[in-house]
């Protein structure tokens, strides 16, 4: 269990999301933060990522590894694609 609300989560995970950021944005992706409902972490992969073969590999071992490794080991990433609705 995550010691954290949503609301407390959502400053570490913006900062913990900039570092990724550049790396995305070197392959010509990016990637938005949708929100965080029960410490799953919703983000939209956008431009080269959206759709690229790697994407699910980048969520989970870049993006995901480094929510875990700079908040808490237990925090999830879902990918909410372009074109789909999201709603916390």
């Amino acid at each position: 269990m995550i010691p954290f609300t949503d609301e407390e989560l959502l400053a570490p995970v913006q900062d913990s999301l900039e570092l990724i950021r550049p790396m995305l944005q070197n392959d010509g992706g990016d990637m938005k933060l949708l929100g965080i409902k029960n410490g799953v972490v919703y983000v939209r992969l956008t431009g080269h990522c959206h759709g690229c073969a790697a994407s699910s590999q980048t969520l989970k071992y870049g993006v995901e590894r480094q929510l875990r490794m700079d908040i808490h080991p237990e925090l999830s990433v879902v990918n909410i694609p372009e074109g789909e609705e999201f709603e916390l």
